[in-house]
């Protein structure tokens, strides 16, 4: 079958959404599909073009032998929702032109949010005679609303339109996680009408390793108890917590905060961090997926934190699953069904959220049994290697597409 993948973030972005689309055309290749992708040049999160994309509309690449067509994009780094819309649309229509050029397609499958790119679905569908599946990673208005992100009522009711517009036209639709799929259930769509595509890990990439001494010297952070967050920190993850833990710790030399990635919060958790003058806290750039394994092996715990909101019952955060198959218990701040995943696990810790003193108190009692830890890890590390390979995963998305 010839399938068009769809998104506005694919590779080498960085980010949970691109490392499972990568994992999706790579897992449909190997499956034997003829998989397309069209996409924008890379600018996501830093809102910057890489050099070598830059001054260009359109551009065909190939990686590890999937067609990669990118168009132009208008690239937002941080700013108001308005220039947001404006990053948005640009890739719904330049997108047409990678479609237009994408060649013959029997089935096209569309990353969302952005929400709005389910316009460019319905022309491509046109297009290429081909339906398509709407993928939601994100209840998207409604968890800007839940948020506080969005609040123009008439915004809100077009957008709420939108959504049902785009599912009613829609093969399919496909989740990924079961708080998604439940939602969709309440606007009306059949569950049999739902695929289920949730993040996974590379449990090759993702192994326990011995410590990186080389990075570690580069870090200055050798014999250091390492917490360990890498992900996004956008304002739905609710880092502030584990500046408040270090804050408590500060006193405890040997325990170090690394945060390694991006976000719409990085510049504010960095201000509270200078603000706090915290001396056990670092922060790291975005790092290529094959190096993140690196910083995993400094690591003594591993942390994902979410807010307290709504919607947040219904998150599985991609980076609960390199943090358990990386052999090293993980701290899960945060309620839903994310907590339950690691509870399932027996991988680690399920803790309220927004209680600092509480993550410090854990962090503090897990340095001091470190039998405990072993045994979190090894439970950890086993049940994803079960459940959550990429391998297992794309096979039993595959079975439910329509014939």
């Amino acid at each position: 079958m010839r399938i068009l993948l769809l998104t506005q973030y694919f590779r080498p972005e960085k980010g949970a959404a691109q490392v499972r689309l990568w994992e999706l055309a790579k897992g449909l290749k190997r499956e034997g599909h003829e998989v397309t992708v069209v996409t924008a040049f890379p600018n996501h999160p830093e809102g910057i073009i890489p050099p070598e994309y830059r001054g260009k509309f359109f551009l065909k690449e190939d990686m590890e032998g999937i067609k990669v067509l990118r168009t132009w994009i208008y690239p937002v780094r941080r700013g108001r929702f308005w220039l947001r819309l404006l990053n948005y649309f640009s890739f719904v229509f330049s997108s047409l032109y990678g479609i237009m050029r994408s060649g013959p397609q029997d089935l096209i499958v569309v990353e969302s949010p952005p929400l709005f790119i389910g316009f460019t679905a319905i022309i491509a569908s046109w297009l290429k005679r081909a339906p398509y599946i709407f993928n939601v990673a994100d209840l998207w208005p409604e968890s800007a609303v839940q948020l506080g992100l969005v609040t123009n009522k008439t915004l809100i009711s077009f957008c709420e339109w939108l959504e049902k517009l785009f599912y009613r036209k829609a093969k399919k639709l496909s989740a990924q996680s079961q708080g998604i799929v439940q939602g969709i259930i309440k606007k009306g769509i059949p569950a049999e009408d739902i695929l289920w595509l949730p993040n996974g890990v590379d449990t090759e990439l993702f192994r326990p390793r011995e410590r990186d001494r080389e990075l570690e010297e580069s870090l200055g952070l050798k014999d250091k108890f390492i917490i360990l967050y890498a992900g996004t920190m956008g304002y739905a993850h609710g880092l502030e917590v584990a500046l408040e833990a270090a804050a408590i710790l500060e006193k405890e030399e040997d325990i170090f905060f690394l945060l390694v990635g991006d976000g719409s919060q990085r510049p504010e958790l960095e201000k509270i961090a200078r603000e706090k003058n915290l001396k056990n806290v670092r922060f790291i750039d975005f790092q290529p997926l094959e190096v993140i394994p690196r910083y995993f092996s400094l690591s003594s715990i591993n942390l994902s934190t979410l807010r307290r909101y709504k919607l947040s019952e219904g998150v599985r955060p991609a980076k609960v699953f390199p943090s358990l198959a990386s052999g090293q218990p993980l701290i899960y701040v945060g309620e839903g069904e994310g907590a339950e995943i690691v509870k399932e696990s027996g991988g680690g810790v399920v803790l309220e959220p927004e209680n600092p003193e509480l993550l410090a108190r854990t962090i503090l009692q897990l340095k001091n049994d470190p039998a405990y830890c072993r045994e979190l890890a090894a439970k950890g590390r086993e049940y994803v290697v079960k459940n959550y390979s990429w391998q297992n995963i794309i096979k039993r998305w595959l079975e439910g597409l329509p014939q």
